[in-house]
């Protein structure tokens, strides 16, 4: 028979018990509050390996039809790639063990995206505000154009296989148009003169991304 103090001691057990697995699941809730509110602005085409989104924290792993939100931090695993929509009529693919982070983007305008690391083949239409991708080495800015940025031959590159883009380092620019490319040898170098690239090379880097 339980007596009245033991009767109090369960009680206050039960109240701590509560108050702190309750603080924890509240904490888990409000944690994966950001990036259910979050702007969701494409959804993932397709996925071959591991690829993740992360936002405040919170990751989670990218399969088909999944969505893709404002400020997430795309990621792919080592031999993997990523095909993603991002509003109607742009195609962002990206190669293995990158990292992209999508800043603002507007289905009918521009927007602005991060690369952190790894290779990125970008294929959208023209618009009036175009889109500016930054990475450690250059800022490219794009009206609508189907162009490479990454890793090749051991340098960062960006090549253009439709369109132009405007890519500027170390305070200089360079315009490609359709078949030229560019090198930065490393972060704060300067773009190398324009050029065509050896169809072995183009080859090569849209291989990276698909």
């Amino acid at each position: 028979m339980t007596g009245p103090g033991e009767t109090e001691r369960d009680h206050s057990r039960n109240r701590r018990w509560l108050l702190r697995h309750g603080a924890l699941a509240l904490s888990f809730i409000l944690g994966l509050r950001p990036a259910r509110s979050a702007e969701r602005v494409g959804s993932v085409e397709d996925v071959t390996g591991e690829a993740f989104a992360e936002l405040e924290s919170v990751r989670r792993t990218l399969d088909r039809a999944a969505p893709v939100f404002l400020s997430e931090e795309v990621e792919t695993g080592v031999t993997s790639r990523l095909a993603m929509r991002l509003g109607r009529d742009t195609t962002v693919r990206l190669g293995e063990q990158a990292r992209l982070k999508i800043d603002r983007f507007l289905v009918n305008a521009g927007g602005e995206m991060t690369l952190l690391s790894g290779p990125l083949l970008f294929d959208g239409k023209p618009r009036r505000a175009g889109v500016q991708i930054r990475s450690p080495f250059a800022l490219i800015a794009v009206r609508g154009t189907r162009f490479f940025a990454g890793p090749s031959n051991d340098r960062f590159g960006v090549f253009v296989a439709r369109g132009s883009v405007a890519v500027t380092s170390a305070g200089q620019q360079v315009i490609l148009r359709q078949g030229e490319g560019t090198d930065i040898a490393s972060p704060g170098a300067p773009p190398t003169p324009v050029k065509r690239w050896a169809p072995e090379r183009v080859r090569a880097a849209l291989a990276s991304v698909s």
